[in-house]
């Protein structure tokens, strides 16, 4: 049983950051996927990491204000948000993912997930 832990978030004014990091119980090659899900909406891809490559991934609707990244041991894969909104809201996630090399991973393709760690944003 792969076991996932989040850390870091917390509230913060618009326009602040956030540092998120996710803990993963084994080491190897491993396609760690960050999600959001926010007060009454799906789960929604951030991106995501590949161990193995150290490259990121990130969805369209995602890029350019968050930025994935290999952790100071290569079981953490951290997540940096920056110039946050109030609609970046919610529950963030990381979980393990099937192998893909070209794109996001979708939530139907994640097996192991963590608990999630909240982010409030306030004006």
């Amino acid at each position: 049983q792969v076991q996932l832990t989040e850390s870091g978030g917390g509230s913060v004014a618009a326009g602040g950051s956030l540092r998120l990091t996710c803990a993963i119980s084994i080491y190897g090659a491993l396609n760690v996927g960050w999600f959001r899900q926010a007060p009454g909406k799906e789960r929604e891809v951030i991106g995501n990491f590949l161990t193995g490559d150290n490259k990121a991934f990130y969805s369209d609707s995602m890029r350019g204000r968050f930025t994935i990244s290999q952790g100071n041991a290569n079981n953490r894969v951290i997540l940096q948000l920056d110039n946050l909104e109030i609609e970046d809201t919610g529950i963030y996630f990381c979980a393990t993912c099937i192998l893909i090399r070209d794109r996001t991973p979708r939530v139907s393709e994640c097996n192991y997930w963590g608990h999630g760690t909240p982010v409030t944003v306030s004006s």
